[in-house]
């Protein structure tokens, strides 16, 4: 009897997987069977998806919100799309287009299947390798505009002055903490959830501005 999986990524761990986890459960998948990773989609060294790979066999499915929640580069989720589907022979769901992502469908038409899945495959990688070349172009154009502006380019510098409200409330109730010794470094910059380079920089124009 196939065994149902879900598998969920998010980008951060600051995000928030709740969303996809509703609708695997709603597919009935069981908790204990959804694989959660909380990394970047540049490639597929995530501990979860390499675990779920690892228990697959043959028949079972796999349920995923979003394609990109696979992974981001198209060559490389067509390679394990193939892996999972023809080695591992267990099937790929994408629940936000059935229609089209459902590996059960190529399977069920024999080889005929198979090659109109490689020709969906193949096509799915052309366009998303032209999407990559009209955002790099994009890119491309904006900071030469923005050059030709004399825009600063990258992230703008932290300081005192565009910390949050929060941060800066942080400041001036626990300032005198660290100094003291009451509050350790380590701890100060834990609140603040700035590192320790940012820290010491915006600390010090707080207290030139203190001493004004």
């Amino acid at each position: 009897m196939a065994t149902i999986y879900g598998y969920i990524r998010v980008s951060t761990r600051e995000q928030n997987e709740q969303r996809q986890l509703q609708k695997m459960m709603e597919r009935g998948v069981e908790a204990r069977r959804i694989f959660v990773d909380k990394a970047s989609g540049k490639d597929f060294d995530r501990p979860q998806y390499q675990l779920m790979c690892k228990v697959l066999s043959e028949g079972d499915i796999v349920y995923m919100d979003a394609l990109d929640r696979m992974g981001r580069n198209y060559d490389e989720v067509i390679a394990e799309w193939k892996y999972i589907t023809r080695d591992l022979k267990a099937d790929i769901i994408v629940l936000e287009n059935e229609s089209l992502f459902d590996s059960r469908k190529f399977r069920e038409m024999g080889d005929m299947g198979r090659l109109m899945e490689d020709q969906f495959l193949s096509l799915l990688s052309y366009v998303a390798d032209q999407e990559r070349k009209k955002i790099r172009q994009r890119q491309a154009e904006g900071i030469a505009v923005a050059k030709s502006q004399g825009k600063h380019l990258g992230r703008p510098q932290m300081n005192f002055s565009n910390l949050s409200k929060k941060q800066r409330q942080i400041i001036e109730e626990n300032h005198s903490n660290w100094r003291n010794g009451n509050i350790t470094g380590v701890m100060f910059m834990e609140m603040l959830e700035l590192k320790k380079n940012t820290f010491y920089k915006i600390l010090k124009e707080y207290e030139e501005v203190r001493n004004r």
